[in-house]
C-alpha cells in the first residue's frame, strides 16, 4: 500500500490520502464512579489491557488518558514478530500486515577511506530477524495500531471506550482493604483538561489499578516506587520526513556513520514515501536533559545533511521530530507490594510499559515490550476477577515482566554505546568509531529478543515441566507458542496453530498424538481424551462452571500423524456439540501436513507424542507426556479454583 504521497495525512490508512481525516476528538463522557479496573494510559500497554478486559462483561473496565483524543503521530515506529503475533491473537493482524512496511534488509555506510569526508556502503545484510515467526517486523505508524486496538474495544460485547481529556490529580490505595477482594481500596481523582469541563473533578474507585501513563508516571510516584538507573550525557534527534535523495538505500534500514558529523539511522516507514531519522547530536552538559536542547527540525536536518555526504538530501516535510535523551530506568517494582513481599500478599496496583521502564526509542523496543506487558497481565487480572484463579496469580506479572525489562534496558544500553560515535556517560572515551561488525553481531546475538519471539519466563508454578522439555524440543517452555501449520481433518485446511490462541482468557491443551492409532481405545491419546472429557479429576471438570461450553475455559485441539481420519470415528470432545443449538465444533482436530511436518519443525516425539498446555498470554506453561493425567491436573490445582 501506498500513501503520504503529497504530505502526511494521519488517520485510517484503508482511506485514501484525498480523503483521510484526523481522527476527531471524541466527546466526553462522564467517568463511573466504581469500575473493577482503573486503566490510566492510552498507549500501547493501556490500550493492550484494555483490548483484553474488552471481552468480558462480567468484568467492568475504565480507560483513561489527559490527551484530548487518540494519537496522530507515530512516536514508536516498529513492530515486532512477536506484536505482530499477540494483534493476531486480537483478530487484527491481517491489516497490520498489509499496512506496515516489512523490513528484509540492513546496510552499513562508513566513511569512505579514499575520500574521509564521504560516506560509503560496506556491505547489505539480510534482516536478521527473519524466519523467527510467520511475521516480519515491519514498521507502521504508532496511531495506526492503537485504532486497531480501539476498534476492537468499541466492537466488543462491552464496548468499551478510552475517556480522554482526564488529568490525575491524586490516587490513593487504602492498604487495610487491599486484601479484600470485594473492596475498592483504589480512589482516583481527576480534573477535566477540556475547555467545556474545565474545573470539573471526578472520582473513580476501583479494585486495581493499572498505570500506563508513560515515564513520568503519576500512577507510579503515587504508589511510591522508585526508578533505578541514570540518563546519559547524550542526546539524538527523530525525525519523520518526506524528502527526495540520491541516496540509495532510502528504503533500507541502514546504519550511517560519517568521519566529523556523528551518526544516523535510517528507517523506511509505511506508504512508500515516509522515512525515519535518527540523527546523533552533541553531548549534553552536566545536569542537562533533552529538553534543554535548543534545536528544532531543520537544525536536525542540516545535521543529517552533513552526514550524508555526498548524497544530498532534500527534506520536503517534516511530519513529526523530537528529541531525546539516551538513558536506561527500570521501575524498582511493578505493582504496589513492598520489595521482598510474599506472593501471598495480594497486588491491587501495577505499572506497565514507559511507567516502569525507560530507554531510547530506537527500533520501537519500548512499544513491542509494553505491549506484552499488559498482554502478560490482563489474562491473570481476568481470572482472577472472575474467579476461577487464585489472586496470588497477580504476583507473576512482576516476577516475570522485570526480568523481560532488565533486558530490555541491557539490551539497549549495549546498542546506544554501539551506534554513537561520541562517549555517552560513563565512557572515558574522547572520540569511538562505529564498528558496524559489532552492530550486525549485535542485530544478530539480540535478534530473538528484539523481535520477541524469544522471551522467556522463569520457571515457575505457571512454567514447569523442564523435565518433558525433550518431547518437542522445538517448544521451548516460558516462551510463546511457536506458530506451524497444520492441515484440519474436516475440511484440508491448512491453519497455523499459533492463530488458534486467541486473547480471550482461555488455556488451550495441545495433544500430539504418538505413533498409536487414536481410534485405537487403547492408544494414549484415546485415553488422554477419555480422561478429560469424562474423569472427575479432570481439570476440565473441575474447572469449567456449569452450564458452560465444554471449551469455556479449556480449549482442546489435537494433532495426529495418521492421514486416514474421519472426525467422526474420533471422540465426541474432541468435536463437541457447543452454544444453545448444541451445534458441532469441527475445527478442533489436524493431521500434520506431509510436506511441512510439525513434528519434524517442532522437534515433538514420533513414537510417544506429548501434551503442550499453552497459557491465554500464548506463552507454554508445561508439556507432558501423554500419559501424565494426574500431573495435568497437579499443574492446574496449584493455581485454580474448584468451579464445583
Amino acid at each position: 500500500m501506498q500513501y503520504h504521497l503529497n504530505g502526511f495525512k494521519p488517520g485510517n490508512y484503508e482511506v485514501p490520502d484525498e480523503a483521510r481525516e484526523p481522527y476527531p476528538e471524541p466527546p466526553i463522557v462522564d467517568l463511573p464512579t466504581e469500575v473493577d479496573v482503573l486503566i490510566i494510559g492510552t498507549g500501547p500497554a493501556g490500550l493492550t489491557m484494555a483490548r483484553q478486559l474488552s471481552e468480558f462483561t462480567d468484568i467492568k473496565t475504565c480507560i483513561v488518558d489527559m490527551d484530548p483524543g487518540p494519537l496522530l503521530f507515530g512516536r514508536a515506529d516498529g513492530i515486532s514478530c512477536r506484536t505482530m503475533e499477540i494483534m493476531e491473537a486480537f483478530n487484527s493482524s491481517e491489516m497490520v500486515v498489509k499496512e506496515t512496511y516489512q523490513l528484509k534488509q540492513n546496510t552499513f555506510w562508513e566513511p569512505d577511506e579514499a575520500n574521509p569526508q564521504n560516506i560509503k556502503l560496506t556491505h547489505k545484510i539480510a534482516d536478521a530477524r527473519a524466519g523467527l515467526s510467520e511475521f516480519t517486523h515491519g514498521i507502521v505508524n504508532q496511531a495506526r495500531l492503537h485504532e486497531l486496538l480501539v476498534d476492537g474495544m468499541e466492537r466488543s460485547v462491552t464496548h468499551l471506550s478510552p475517556h480522554y481529556s482526564r488529568e490525575l490529580v491524586e490516587m490513593k490505595i487504602d492498604d487495610s482493604l487491599t486484601q479484600d477482594l470485594n473492596a475498592y481500596p483504589i480512589t482516583a481523582s481527576f480534573k477535566r483538561t477540556d475547555d467545556a469541563g474545565a474545573g470539573k473533578s471526578e472520582t473513580v474507585k476501583a479494585r486495581y489499578v493499572v498505570g500506563c501513563d508513560g515515564a513520568r508516571s503519576n500512577v507510579r510516584r503515587s504508589m511510591n516506587i522508585p526508578l533505578e538507573g541514570d540518563s546519559a550525557n547524550k542526546a539524538w534527534g527523530v525525525m519523520d520526513i518526506l524528502l527526495n535523495t540520491d541516496f540509495p538505500d532510502i528504503r533500507v534500514k541502514s546504519f550511517i556513520q560519517s568521519k566529523d558529523h556523528g551518526a544516523v539511522m535510517t528507517i523506511p516507514r509505511e506508504g512508500g514515501y515516509l522515512c525515519r531519522f535518527y540523527v546523533e547530536l552533541d553531548l549534553l552538559g552536566k545536569d542537562k536533559r533533552a529538553a534543554d536542547v535548543k534545536l528544532n527540525e531543520q537544525d536536525l536536518i542540516a545535521k543529517a545533511q552533513k552526514i550524508f555526504h555526498p548524497y544530498t538530501l532534500d527534506v520536503k516535510e517534516v511530519a513529526w521530530w523530537s528529541i531525546y535523551e539516551v538513558g536506561q530506568r527500570i521501575a524498582e517494582r511493578f505493582d504496589n507490594r513492598p520489595l521482598g513481599s510474599s506472593e501471598d500478599i495480594i497486588p491491587r496496583g501495577f505499572v506497565a510499559g514507559d511507567a516502569c521502564h525507560t530507554h531510547s526509542p530506537k527500533g520501537g523496543w519500548g512499544l513491542n515490550t509494553s505491549l506484552p506487558d499488559t498482554f502478560n497481565l490482563g489474562w491473570k487480572l481476568a481470572a482472577v476477577l472472575q474467579g476461577r484463579s487464585d489472586p496470588r496469580l497477580l504476583s507473576t506479572y512482576c516476577t516475570e515482566r522485570r526480568k523481560v525489562a532488565q533486558q530490555l534496558i541491557d539490551a539497549d544500553r549495549e546498542l546506544s554505546k554501539l551506534v554513537a560515535t561520541r562517549p555517552t556517560a560513563g565512557d572515558d572515551s574522547e572520540q569511538a568509531k562505529i564498528d558496524t561488525a559489532k552492530i550486525e553481531a549485535f542485530m544478530k546475538r539480540q535478534s530473538g529478543f528484539v523481535s520477541g519471539t524469544s522471551i522467556e519466563y522463569y520457571p515457575s508454578y505457571i512454567c514447569t515441566g523442564q523435565e518433558n522439555q525433550h518431547l518437542a524440543t522445538g517448544y521451548n517452555i516460558g516462551q510463546r507458542f511457536h506458530s506451524a501449520e497444520a492441515t484440519r481433518v474436516a475440511d484440508g485446511r491448512s491453519q497455523h496453530l499459533g492463530h488458534l490462541v486467541k486473547a480471550d482468557g482461555r488455556w488451550r491443551i495441545f495433544l500430539f498424538g504418538g505413533s498409536q492409532d487414536p481410534r485405537d481405545p487403547s492408544s494414549t491419546a484415546y485415553q488422554f481424551i477419555d480422561f478429560l472429557a469424562m474423569d472427575e479429576s479432570s481439570p476440565v471438570q473441575k474447572y469449567t462452571p456449569e452450564g458452560s461450553d465444554i471449551d469455556s475455559v479449556f480449549d482442546t485441539y489435537a494433532v495426529f500423524q495418521q492421514q486416514d481420519l474421519s472426525m467422526h470415528e474420533l471422540q465426541g470432545y474432541l468435536w463437541p456439540a457447543k452454544g444453545k443449538y448444541g451445534l458441532r465444533d469441527y475445527e478442533k482436530v489436524f493431521q500434520a501436513d506431509t510436506s511441512n511436518d510439525i513434528y519434524d519443525l517442532r522437534g515433538i516425539d514420533r513414537s510417544a507424542g506429548c501434551v503442550v498446555i499453552v497459557r491465554p498470554d500464548q506463552h507454554i506453561a508445561t508439556i507432558l507426556p501423554v500419559t501424565a493425567h494426574a500431573e495435568l491436573t497437579k499443574f492446574f490445582d496449584v493455581f485454580m479454583i474448584d468451579q464445583r
